[in-house]
């Protein structure tokens, strides 16, 4: 038998010529590979085949051969008389296409070059040259990951698991011996990337009949391009496959079943091998035959396919003949081309990924009840869909999510980088009327809004909402879901920890306290000398000296970082701190905060990514030096701690309604102290995620007058987004009580007048509304009024909410029903939302930040609250000349009043005028980049009320459900 070259490099006698490929060490990752030379295609010949009796002409090529000898015989496998294929055009043809293919996708994207990332255990190169310069021709990189051959099942799957995170890799094959292959290797690699169409899940939908959809194997469909290409014709044909294995064995059964074919599959050693042998007329070889078996039964017309040298058996095998019988071993070089061409689809299916794509959200079906059950049976009734399948919906890549549990699911700031060029959709503001201590269901229309656009109306949107505190949960309030048919599920995880955000700013913000009164204590009781230090000149400090140590002379009267809780506790409102002899009589009074009031939630509320969070932190001033100088959390060197703390708070958490429309939940910042509204990055990457002709609807804390005034001054402000419509949340009950009805309490039966039909009472509180559309109207935001319509509202007076509200300028009032229906009763609102969006806004900022701090608090009170003027205290005066001293008076106002009054009495109703607004004091929140004026006195610690919430709420320890909550 005539010596030659194995069949798969054709010739490739340049390859010989080449030095040999260095030997990587264990573990190596030489990243994209040299690549050698191409030679001209031309070059490319198949070998001669040498018959029994002699050689062949150099170059005839197999095919062509074997046509040869059907022409003697008189017969032929295939129709026509064409001239022999040329397989070498074959891959001339395959990466030529995958060239243009690539370069069209690089019009677009000019930095984008697939990779193709091969793991190999052993020091067989043999494939490397080919693999690499059909690479090169096609335009693509490759990296090779070099194993030793003993490298363990573990070490492997290590590294494939790597490359699967690697978002620069999109294919990914192996180079492993037969004995290395075990479905744990194989199934381990991410099937998006399995160019080589070995994992179960591309093996499934290939026997499913969805090839278009799954990598199929690249040897497999060079066994069927050889014979289509040579016009062989298959269907009908007896096909054995002799000696294949796993993944290439079930392919190739079924392309040949596909095609028509008869397809017997055995082993080597099976017992019938030669009568089947006798029988086949293509034989598709699999793997190295052993020398002891003979094939001396193969019919002299039979057509042989060696694809026992393909790419993942490591092996290669010289083209074979028996008894002058032609044996096909181009199988190797056309299937590395064929993988070369399943990258590049890769590639594009990945680019693909990475644009915006429609949603394919499916609604979850309500069947609401009457009498309207409690928001926890109601919430226990449906079944939410997986978090993983609701963001596959919208559109979020599976790398863009960390999942917790089943119904939650973080969302990667990634997002925003891929979806940069995507249109935002439609931004909605939710705020309401001055309301009654009950609330006036600001949240549930928000939830009732967003499940009637993409439920009922097929529009996408989405709710974004802030994460409530625990200490309302279990103090008086209750939660923050929404209600009724109108919430977010599961509502106990909702409203109880969800997923740590407001741990994580526990632990920070406590974190710096810790700082500032360790970091007084040391300065006070240590030596500059015990320090470390025997320098007197600053100037002859070395950077380690420096960065060790310098002194910060912190004022402790000065002091404004406080300790957060997230529980209603009143008795730490004033506590005495450093009382152990440990402090050395260092001791002060402070108090805690609730947790939501720390500035470290305003922080996370108005971020718009990790770098601009933590020079957020880095800037946050906790006190003033014996100079008057403030001191901020890089001065006591905590930064970097509190950008660790939080660097998973910083991402939104995604959940779902009723409905089973998306949700997302992040930071929740007091709407007194602070701005009360959710992040910025939720409500971006929201935007992004809807598309142009979406609705992104978000919620302001409190009435307009507090949470949108903020939110228009603040946050918009700080995101540069513009708002397009404004909901305006009314009830009867509130109108009533701003006509001049009873107080309204928690936990105390409403009064007749609320339960009963009483005109006067509603026409008399609209005057209320009418003042919040009109602070709407300041800012040049259109104004829809949603009139949350409760059981005990008759017909004559929510008409009456409805004309009032339009003639004061509400470009439309709409009565919702979503408490007792759910999506359904709020489509009239989407509708009036989506006619006001397409009206256009003319936004406008209230004021100039560049004004005085003075001029900020006066033009707020008048325009806004409708004050005659502000009264400053001395000690808000000598707060407004330090800050403005210290470079801080050309930041915005964040006013610190009730909510239960436009002024700041809460017991003053309807549209208070001719007051004059006291502010007792003004405070900084520097990192989140606001003033905040206190408006009289101002609690930032809830106490529990005599019977609080917690009473009712337990836990079946069988099953392990919440019980009593709301």
């Amino acid at each position: 038998m005539t010596t030659r070259l194995p069949g798969v490099f054709r010739q490739l006698r340049w390859a010989q010529q080449q030095p040999p490929a260095p030997r990587a060490p264990r573990g190596c990752r030489p990243g994209i590979a040299t690549r050698l030379p191409f030679p001209p295609w031309g070059s490319i010949q198949v070998p001669c085949r040498a018959g029994s009796g002699g050689g062949g002409s150099a170059g005839e090529g197999l095919l062509g051969q074997r046509r040869l000898q059907e022409r003697q015989s008189g017969s032929s496998g295939r129709a026509g008389g064409k001239a022999p294929l040329k397989p070498d055009a074959v891959v001339r043809e395959i990466i030529q296409n995958s060239k243009e293919v690539l370069s069209l996708l690089q019009k677009g994207n000019p930095a984008f070059k697939p990779v193709l990332a091969i793991v190999q255990a052993g020091d067989d190169n043999w494939m490397q040259e080919i693999n690499q310069n059909l690479a090169e021709e096609a335009g693509l990189n490759i990296t090779h990951v070099c194993l030793p051959p003993d490298t363990s099942e573990d070490e492997i799957i290590d590294e494939i698991l790597k490359l699967n995170e690697d978002a620069r890799i999109h294919g990914l094959a192996l180079q492993l011996s037969l004995s290395s292959f075990s479905n744990k290797i194989l199934n381990a690699l991410k099937p998006d990337k399995d160019v080589d169409g070995v994992t179960d899940i591309n093996l499934g939908k290939l026997v499913r009949g969805d090839a278009h959809e799954c990598f199929v194997s690249p040897t497999a469909r060079a066994v069927i391009e050889l014979l289509e290409k040579s016009e062989f014709i298959i269907d009908g044909k007896k096909v054995l496959v002799v000696g294949a294995h796993g993944p290439l064995e079930a392919a190739l059964q079924c392309l040949f079943q596909r095609k028509g074919a008869m397809t017997m599959i055995c082993p080597w050693k099976t017992p019938q091998l030669q009568s089947k042998l006798n029988e086949a007329e293509i034989v598709v070889i699999g793997s190295p035959k052993p020398d002891e078996i003979p094939l001396s039964c193969i019919q002299p017309r039979t057509t042989i396919l060696n694809c026992s040298h393909n790419f993942l058996s490591g092996k290669h095998e010289c083209g074979v003949q028996f008894n002058g019988l032609t044996v096909e071993d181009d199988v190797g070089l056309l299937a590395a081309a064929l993988r070369i061409q399943n990258v590049v689809n890769s590639g594009r299916r990945w680019l693909r990924e990475q644009q915006y794509r429609r949603w394919k959200l499916r609604s979850l079906k309500l069947q609401p009840l009457s009498p309207v059950p409690s928001d926890i049976e109601i919430s226990r009734g449906q079944t939410p869909k997986a978090v993983d399948v609701l963001a596959k919906e919208i559109g979020l890549l599976a790398d863009e999510i960390e999942i917790y549990g089943q119904s939650k699911a973080k969302v990667r700031l990634s997002l925003l980088e891929r979806l940069k060029d995507q249109a935002d959709g439609k931004y909605v503001l939710v705020a309401g009327i001055t309301p009654t201590p009950l609330g006036e269901g600001k949240s549930t229309v928000t939830i009732g809004l967003v499940q009637a656009l993409t439920a009922h109306l097929h529009v996408n949107s989405f709710a974004c909402l802030r994460q409530p505190s625990q200490g309302p949960t279990f103090g008086v309030k209750g939660g923050a879901a929404g209600g009724g048919y109108a919430q977010v599920i599961p509502m106990e995880e909702f409203n109880l920890h969800l997923t740590g955000d407001i741990h994580a700013i526990t632990a920070a913000n406590n974190l710096l306290a810790a700082a500032i009164d360790a970091r007084i204590l040391h300065e006070s009781t240590q030596t500059d000398k015990k320090l470390g230090i025997n320098k007197t000149d600053p100037s002859t400090l070395t950077e380690e000296e420096m960065t060790r140590f310098a002194r910060l002379d912190i004022d402790p009267s000065t002091i404004t970082w406080q300790r957060v809780l997230d529980t209603n506790d009143r008795f730490l409102r004033k506590i005495t701190i450093g009382q152990a002899k440990t402090e050395k009589g260092f001791f002060r009074q402070a108090q805690f905060d609730i947790a939501v009031a720390s500035e470290i939630m305003a922080v996370l509320a108005l971020t718009d990514g990790l770098e601009d969070m933590k020079n957020r932190l880095r800037r946050m001033v906790v006190a003033s030096d014996k100079k008057g100088q403030p001191v901020t959390a890089e001065d006591l060197g905590v930064t970097g701690a509190l950008t660790v703390l939080m660097k998973d708070a910083i991402k939104p958490t995604l959940m779902q309604t009723l409905e089973g429309t998306p949700v997302f939940v992040h930071a929740g910042p007091f709407a007194n102290i602070a701005h009360g509204n959710s992040s910025v990055l939720a409500d971006k990457i929201a935007l992004k995620l809807v598309g142009g002709e979406g609705f992104v609807v978000t919620e302001a804390g409190f009435g307009a007058d507090i949470g949108m005034e903020k939110f228009f001054n603040i946050k918009c402000r700080a995101s540069g987004l513009v708002p397009n419509v404004v909901v305006l949340v009314a009830t009867v009950r509130a109108l009533k009580m701003h006509g001049g009805g009873p107080s309204v309490a928690a936990g105390i039966p409403l009064k007749k007048e609320y339960t009963e039909e009483n005109l006067q009472l509603v026409a008399d509180g609209c005057c209320n509304l009418k003042k919040q559309i009109q602070i709407a109207q300041l800012f040049g935001v259109p104004v829809v009024v949603a009139l949350n319509v409760f059981k005990s509202d008759t017909r004559a007076e929510i008409d009456l909410v409805c004309e009032l509200a339009k003639r004061a300028g509400a470009f439309d009032a709409v009565p919702c029903h979503h408490w007792s229906v759910g999506g359904r009763g709020s489509v009239d609102l989407a509708r009036a939302v989506r006619e006001a969006a397409n009206q256009g806004s003319h936004f406008g900022f209230l004021y100039d930040v560049q004004l005085p701090i003075v001029e900020k608090i006066r033009t707020i009170a008048q325009k806004v609250y409708g004050a005659q003027d502000i009264e400053l205290s001395p000690e808000a005066q000598s707060k407004i000349e330090r800050y403005t001293q210290q470079g801080f008076g050309n930041l915005p106002i964040c006013m610190a009043k009730t909510h239960l009054s436009l002024s700041h009495e809460p017991e003053k109703k309807g549209v208070p005028t001719g007051f004059i607004l006291p502010i007792s004091d003004v405070r900084a929140s520097i990192g989140a980049g606001f003033i905040y004026p206190l408006v009289g006195t101002m609690s930032t610690m809830p106490g529990l009320p005599t019977r609080p919430c917690f009473y009712d709420i337990d836990l079946d320890t069988e099953t392990e459900q919440v019980k009593g909550l709301f």
